[in-house]
């Protein structure tokens, strides 16, 4: 009795089991179907957007072109057209952060045609998080790694170690950062260029042999490196705040990013960083003449020497013009803003 009723219990089991199959069966059949549909509504929007940039883009050189010979009235009316065709293009630019798009050269290197368009605001804003803490978890480990070195361990060995794991940090810097313009962040220009100037540099430390011409320089830049790391911590820590409060203001994107820079929105409250910021830069630009100075030593016959301060010098400019454009940009705003009060 006892064994029929166990037996009777494992066949209705089993058809439970046989119906949680079959809705499961039903619900995948749906999503592959609401997935087909959803590729085919993708590719519809981005091909009717693509068309509409087209022909605002004609409409705007069309616009420049008949500018000459104008009415007070119809010049009004083409600055109006002109401001309003600035915000359609905005307003496209949000709604392709949602729209598979095709990779950038970088990323078509490195990961193929692999799509890494984020589909969710939660999924977007989680690795833009992940993202802002895998570097200030980095700069901490850099901080600490880079202080050993100058301190606590004079080898080459851990040298290495620490000129791989920069290596490491920057290129990975450099492919998710593609990935989060792909999905709405507005970073571009200098500072993306400069992860890859800094990549490309800290390869060339990787493979400085020991010797005369890197021990002359060694303790400089692991200097540099420590005092970097903690710029980087201080700009990780009050740009964070400063977007937080934009943000809930409706003033910045929620994609913005922090970035190894000064930016105009982070000059609402304290300046403080623009000093540390310039003492970064003009080390890098002693790090190049000591470099530079270190090619008329008789006993240099390492091409990285070269190849180092290079780099070094490209940051400089860089860095030290882009800052120096964003301050000058953001005093101008300041005083049209007073003769307009």
């Amino acid at each position: 009795m006892a064994g029929g009723s166990s037996a009777a219990e494992c066949l209705r089991e089993w058809q439970e089991l046989q119906e949680g199959f079959q809705r499961i069966q039903d619900s995948h059949k749906l999503y592959k179907q609401k997935l087909e549909e959803l590729t085919k509504l993708q590719d519809g929007i981005s091909s009717s957007i693509a068309r509409q940039k087209k022909r605002l883009k004609e409409l705007s050189v069309s616009l420049r072109k008949c500018q000459g010979q104008l009415s007070p009235e119809q010049k009004e009316s083409i600055q109006e057209t002109q401001s309003l065709i600035k915000e359609r293009q905005n307003v496209f630019f949000e709604m392709e952060a949602y729209l598979p798009k095709k990779n950038g050269l970088y990323l078509s290197l490195v990961l193929g045609n692999v799509n890494v368009t984020l589909l969710s605001k939660q999924a977007k804003f989680a690795y833009k998080d992940e993202y802002e803490k895998f570097k200030l978890y980095l700069t901490i480990i850099l901080l600490i790694v880079s202080f050993s070195c100058r301190f606590l361990f004079n080898s080459r060995v851990t040298d290495a170690v620490f000129n791989f794991l920069l290596v490491w940090y920057y290129c990975t810097l450099t492919i998710r950062e593609s990935i989060l313009i792909n999905n709405g962040s507005k970073i571009k220009g200098w500072w993306v260029f400069h992860h890859y100037v800094s990549t490309f540099l800290s390869g060339v430390l990787l493979t400085w042999p020991d010797g005369l011409m890197y021990q002359m320089f060694r303790n400089q830049f692991l200097s540099f490196s420590m005092y970097q790391s903690f710029v980087q911590f201080l700009q990780y820590y009050y740009q964070s705040g400063c977007l937080y409060r934009l943000r809930a203001l409706g003033e910045r994107h929620n994609m913005d990013l922090t970035v190894e820079g000064f930016q105009s929105w982070m000059w609402r409250g304290l300046t403080f960083l623009l000093p540390f910021l310039f003492f970064g830069h003009f080390w890098q630009l002693y790090n190049a003449i000591t470099l530079f100075n270190m090619l008329q030593h008789p006993e240099c016959k390492e091409w990285q020497v070269l190849m180092c301060g290079l780099p070094f010098l490209i940051l400089f400019l860089g860095n030290f013009f882009t800052t120096l454009r964003v301050v000058h940009q953001k005093i101008q705003d300041k005083h049209q803003d007073r003769k307009q009060d």
